[in-house]
């Protein structure tokens, strides 16, 4: 009965697609395959972000024995980059992978489970998703739009963006019209800049015709990637906006409590896998795409200047106090977010950041 009724509550939003039935726990125990689609904001194999989907998803098909397997869709193939939230709350899909700010406009708490500016590192941010509160409260705001969150993913410390022309001074901020989601766009906006939202796919063309004048996308492995390099010559660093990056798995909540526990595991698990994976892959491959970038196609690094660096402070401090004062879930992760970054900091400042000034006062590192 329990099936029928979630299969019957499905069927909208899953009209006109091939069928892949969900299994209940009773066939699940007995060995009948379960299979789920995931639907992705990303191009179809694209590096670490559209691989680290199709590692999660063989990943779970591994440590279940196939008994769940997951077919993996590129953004477009089944539904926009865009709408993977809809696609997954709606049972369309039954998981998703993405990345939690694209969805301001519907959940604006959503956007601290990515990024916030001048906010934790990969290492302080996962701290807090499974040792702090993190996750706690990402299950419970989420379970409100019938989705079950994870972490699966996360691309380290980015790069601040391309721009088309040297910024020198805040001055020449003002006017910019820059792709930057999430709540770094609403800061860029507040220093005089112009801040649009677009999926990766469009950032390439959008740069080449004018359409906007300086993007973020996430750091040189993917940058070089999507060749933007061709479109802009100054490349700055370090990513006020993004010094870490979470990537959102969902689970269409009915379809995860119809799993078994030990089904519910794996997940949680290969979840939790493809996580480290992600960001020990962006180690080595950001490494090596900058060295690509800056001596074989010219690219000149550069640092925002101090002043433009203060006012992205101040105007981040603005928009996140505004934020907060606005939704009382945005209210109850912030507060949570920023005391544990509080409680860390310190460590990560006497430990990491000592460490690799050391190092490279000694090694001369640049």
């Amino acid at each position: 009965m329990q099936r029928r009724r979630f299969l019957s509550a499905l069927g909208a939003g899953a009209a006109g697609l091939a069928a892949a039935p969900f299994v209940s726990t009773a066939n699940a125990a007995e060995g009948e395959a379960i299979h789920w689609k995931m639907v992705t904001s990303w191009p179809k194999n694209f590096p670490a972000l559209g691989t680290g989907a199709n590692e999660f998803a063989s990943l779970i098909g591994q440590l279940s024995g196939g008994r769940l397997q997951v077919k993996v869709y590129g953004a477009g193939e089944m539904v926009p980059a865009l709408e993977v939230f809809d696609a997954v709350s709606s049972g369309t899909a039954q998981m998703g992978h993405s990345a939690s700010y694209y969805w301001k406009g519907k959940v604006p708490a959503a956007q601290f489970f990515t990024a916030v500016p001048f906010g934790m590192n990969t290492t302080e941010t996962n701290a807090w998703l499974y040792h702090g509160d993190g996750m706690k409260l990402w299950d419970e705001i989420y379970s409100r739009h019938n989705l079950k969150p994870l972490a699966v993913g996360n691309t380290g410390t980015q790069m601040a963006g391309w721009f088309n022309k040297e910024v020198n001074s805040l001055e020449d901020m003002k006017g910019l019209k820059i792709r930057l989601p999430g709540l770094a766009g609403e800061v860029m906006n507040r220093i005089g800049a112009s801040a649009v939202n677009l999926p990766g796919s469009e950032i390439f063309t959008a740069m080449e015709t004018g359409v906007i004048d300086a993007t973020d996308w996430v750091g040189p492995y993917n940058d070089l990637a999507f060749g933007l390099h061709q479109v802009a010559k100054y490349y700055y660093s370090p990513a006020w906006n993004e010094p870490s990056a979470i990537l959102e798995g969902t689970v269409n909540l009915e379809a995860w409590q119809a799993l078994p526990e030990d089904l519910q595991q794996v997940v949680i698990q290969a979840a939790r896998i493809a996580n480290h994976a992600m960001v020990d892959e962006f180690a080595l491959r950001n490494a090596t795409a900058l060295t690509s970038l800056v001596e074989e196609h010219g690219v000149e690094l550069r640092e925002f200047p101090q002043d433009v660096y203060a006012a992205l402070f101040e105007a981040s401090n603005e928009v996140l106090d505004e934020f907060i004062a606005k939704d009382e879930d945005a209210r109850r992760v912030y507060e949570s977010y920023r005391a544990f970054q509080q409680q860390v900091a310190p460590w990560s400042r006497i430990g990491e950041q000592a460490y690799l000034d050391a190092r490279g006062r000694v090694l001369g590192e640049a």
